[in-house]
């Protein structure tokens, strides 16, 4: 009996007489781990088994009732921050709560937002994937991200999530796409956006068209025929190469897209079929093929042919125009001395005709020479002129029926010296 009342004195003074709740720390900043403790003040050691319970807002923490005073949190975010206390109980005494505790969970404002894109460096393919990166350095909670196109700020996407980074993503990129982009993120404080990324959309050549402009209707040789080669779509800077007959023979450059020409002086060898091809380091495209056939026109050929007779006519003509140009010199200088020593009146040459052989007649006829004596005389010298026109052969082959022949005219002059005592008659006879 006196036992039993000695513990029921002693138990009043033996149970703990409040509890305390500590945090560490006690003001944490987004993002990093938190230990609440539920601290017992008593007045003595007590070996009682004690269950402990954390609240936030009344409402239970964690597992609820545990035999731990201790509760970890991993993560403290900014809506976490409120009152905190902790209760503790036996399963013969009451239930003990601590004071309240205010835990203010302090955000660190985002900074150093960057864009970054893969694949890096900006430049895509037209049709490939592209994805936007929006990454801040710094920052805590939930952070909003923001994506914008072009100078005037079209918005493209919005996230918001508890991360350092978020993506937008473009599956299928055209040429539209290409543009400058820059991205905003914020967490409650100022907005801060990224600087300015121009992206790049590569687009391979498509089959070019070649064009071949002369300065005519039908080129001819001689003629500066341009070759033309574009293709309609495809990135700068574009290489055109030429083809004739599957071979280069040339080559120029658009280094801002479009097209690009080659001129070429025909010659009769330039006949034949031409390509071309576009290559901007993302894949070569040939063009169809284009033929291009040319002759030696009818006018040149006519032209060679005159200037062929002509040349042929001055030849047989340039002996006889020498000659009659000799004699016109020696008649002015018989005229000369006819105050000393009259000369008879020379007489008018025979007119002789240029006679061709028909081409029908079975033997060749030789015609003979043809002399005259003008007797004009000067001194103790008589000049005698004489013609005659003689046939020759073009070639060895006229000695058949019907072969071509020439007539030569031509003109022979002769002096022959006069004796002291011969009358006219005597030298014409001698002659």
């Amino acid at each position: 009996m006196l036992l039993r009342l000695l513990l029921l004195i002693c138990a009043p003074l033996c149970e703990p007489t409040g509890l305390l709740l500590i945090a560490s720390p006690s003001r944490p900043t987004e993002g990093s781990p938190v230990t609440l403790t539920c601290k017992m003040r008593s007045l003595q050691r007590s070996n009682a088994q004690f269950q402990f319970c954390f609240f936030r807002d009344s409402r239970a923490l964690g597992p609820g009732w545990s035999g731990s005073p201790k509760l970890q949190i991993a993560a403290m975010w900014k809506e976490d921050s409120g009152s905190y206390w902790c209760e503790a109980q036996t399963t013969t005494s009451k239930v003990l709560r601590s004071p309240r505790s205010q835990i203010n969970v302090q955000r660190i404002p985002v900074a150093d937002v960057s864009l970054e894109t893969q694949p890096p460096g900006g430049q895509v393919m037209e049709g490939d994937r592209l994805v936007l990166i929006c990454s801040v350095a710094l920052g805590t909670g939930n952070i909003t991200f923001l994506w914008y196109k072009g100078a005037k700020g079209l918005n493209l996407q919005t996230k918001t999530q508890r991360s350092l980074t978020a993506e937008y993503e473009i599956p299928t990129v055209r040429e539209s796409d290409a543009e400058q982009y820059y991205c905003v993120a914020e967490n409650g404080y100022d907005p801060s956006p990224s600087g300015l990324v121009s992206i790049t959309v590569r687009i391979p050549v498509s089959r070019p068209v070649l064009r071949l402009r002369a300065p005519r209707a039908e080129a001819v040789v001689g003629d500066v025929l341009e070759l033309h080669c574009e293709a309609r779509r495809g990135s700068p800077p574009i290489l055109y190469w030429f083809y004739h007959e599957d071979v280069t023979f040339g080559s120029s450059s658009a280094p801002s897209g479009g097209g690009a020409s080659f001129n070429l002086s025909l010659t009769a060898e330039h006949s034949g079929n031409y390509s071309c091809e576009a290559n901007n380091g993302l894949g070569a495209q040939r063009s169809e093929v284009v033929t291009l056939n040319f002759t030696v026109p009818t006018g040149d050929r006519s032209n060679h042919l005159t200037s062929r007779v002509v040349e042929g006519l001055l030849g047989t003509l340039g002996p006889v125009t020498v000659a009659l140009l000799f004699c016109y010199g020696l008649k002015r200088k018989i005229g000369g001395r006819s105050a000393r020593d009259p000369l008879r009146s020379l007489p008018s040459p025979v007119p002789q005709e240029f006679t061709y052989l028909n081409s029908n007649s079975p033997t060749p006829v030789q015609l003979q020479p043809v002399y005259e004596n003008v007797n004009a005389v000067s001194g103790d010298e008589v000049y005698s002129l004489v013609y005659y026109n003689q046939q020759e052969q073009e070639s060895a082959a006229a000695e058949t029926p019907g072969a071509h022949r020439k007539d030569k005219v031509s003109l022979d002059i002769y002096a022959r010296p006069r004796k002291a005592n011969m009358t006219d008659v005597d030298y014409e006879d001698a002659v």
